[in-house]
């Protein structure tokens, strides 16, 4: 860690500390460096991703500088209040800079990234900047020189706190890395075959390969990383018939609030079949509509405006249970969640205020909500107030399901793979698209009449597609 031994010296040296990036989260994961000790930074560009235990978010620097030290490796879990990195922010004023040990990232040579959009604005909660990109912002003097002293430090250690560690960690590039994590391979037991002892694609698929029964492969002994290297994400061995993951973050979240609305809110689940022909219709003429252009439309929009009119129509059911104060809370909006399955595990964005939306609004908020979620960018603050939920388990071609309620909510949609079947139509048996929707609520809040109704009310909109207009 830097110490400061003079007040020139501090006034050079700043320190950026991880903030609070959510609503009360108290830590966050390194995920990733965008930066190293002697790249140029300014005020507003993206430094590091860290993971909460609600999303994955990236950090932009408030100030202007050269990097002088990271406090932290990647797969670090920080205190919101600790220092992160600390930059030099007179670079070349003369003054001695303070002895310091870098910690960069663990990759040897990452790959380039690509160039980001002009206009790109930091996603930091409290910077008052608003999300306009997904996109990473490249990175910037990433072929200034590190501080000589720093360097010699810097070229013993390799980056990982302690010679040690560096002996124990396996090397790999980034994109090896996250197909070892995808696969549940430890790097710690794959032989590497590249140039200096780097580990391949190849080695990473070689050790995923099983090992035929017949003629198992030796268990290679466990590495033990130093104290000061960060505990891999997957622990596992070659040839091992288990799999051990660390559970935290976003999946931990998800547990933890799994369990509490199971075990807190009495739930109750409906079921109805309904024939949705005439909305496959209504889909696929919405699709050529001049007025819908540049925005998807599938079922789920039409579903999404289905269940607005529904709580339109039965406001009652929009609501939440406030057990600290024993009242039930009356939503005069709709924040419509939308669960999404991402690699960090199923997240429930919502479309804030998606009762006031017309329906190519809700289109292109459908759009943005799942693009955003499939590449990981959700923000804490997008998947905070929902009042209702849909899910789509359909997608994988299940009929129904019992869906648990995001904590907070009274309702939760689930909705049924569309599949063609024979149905009684007109009198007579016909082939028609058929889909089974199910509704669970909260008991406490939301008896077996409401919830019925509005459950009555979506099937007969999609029977009907014209009670969009009709009850609207």
């Amino acid at each position: 860690m830097t110490t400061m031994t003079d007040t020139s010296n501090a006034a050079r040296f700043r320190e950026f500390k991880m903030p609070d990036v959510g609503e009360g989260l108290t830590e966050a994961e390194i995920l990733k460096w965008y930066v190293q000790p002697g790249d140029t930074v300014t005020d507003g560009q993206v430094v590091c991703e860290v993971e909460t235990a609600k999303a994955a978010v990236e950090l932009p620097i408030p100030f202007d500088g050269v990097v002088h030290e990271l406090r932290f490796p990647e797969g670090t879990t920080v205190d919101v209040g600790q220092v992160i990195i600390a930059v030099d922010v007179a670079p070349g004023s003369g003054d001695a800079a303070p002895a310091a040990v870098p910690v960069p990232a663990a990759e040897p040579a990452a790959e380039p990234e690509p160039e980001a959009p002009k206009g790109r604005q930091p996603v930091l909660v409290g910077y008052g900047v608003a999300e306009t990109s997904t996109k990473r912002r490249a990175r910037k003097g990433a072929g200034a020189a590190v501080p000589a002293a720093a360097a010699a430090i810097q070229g013993e250690l390799n980056g990982h706190g302690s010679v040690a560690a560096q002996r124990s960690r396996p090397l790999a590039k980034p994109p090896v890395r996250k197909l070892a994590k995808d696969l549940g391979i430890d790097l710690a037991t794959v032989v590497p075959t590249g140039e200096g002892g780097i580990i391949t694609r190849a080695d990473v698929h070689a050790a995923a390969t099983p090992v035929p029964a017949q003629a198992p492969a030796p268990v290679a002994a466990e590495a033990v990383p130093a104290p000061e290297a960060p505990a891999p994400a997957v622990v596992t061995t070659v040839g091992a018939r288990e799999t051990r993951i660390p559970v935290k973050g976003v999946r931990k979240a998800i547990a933890q609030a799994m369990v509490g609305s199971a075990f807190t809110a009495p739930h109750v689940t409906e079921f109805v079949t309904v024939d949705v022909t005439r909305t496959m219709k209504l889909v696929a003429e919405l699709k050529e509509d001049k007025d819908m252009a540049g925005v998807r439309v599938n079922p789920l929009l039409i579903i999404a405006k289905a269940l607005l009119v529904a709580i339109k129509r039965n406001p009652e059911v929009n609501a939440a249970w406030d057990e600290a104060n024993q009242e039930i809370v009356q939503k005069h909006y709709v924040n419509l969640g939308i669960a999404a399955a991402t690699p960090r595990g199923l997240i429930v964005p919502n479309i804030k205020d998606a009762h006031e939306q017309t329906l190519p609004q809700l289109a292109a908020s459908l759009g943005e909500l799942v693009s955003t979620a499939r590449e990981g960018k959700t923000s804490p603050a997008a998947m905070a107030g929902g009042t209702v939920t849909i899910t789509n388990v359909g997608v994988f071609g299940v009929d129904t399901g019992t869906p648990i309620l995001n904590p907070g909510e009274s309702a939760i949609l689930a909705v049924g793979a569309i599949k063609l079947q024979p149905w009684v139509h007109k009198g007579k048996v016909k082939p028609r698209q058929v889909t089974t929707l199910a509704l669970s609520f909260d008991h406490r809040l939301v008896d077996g009449e409401l919830g019925s109704k509005v459950l009555a009310d979506v099937a007969a909109i999609l029977e009907q597609p014209k009670r969009l207009i009709t009850w609207a």
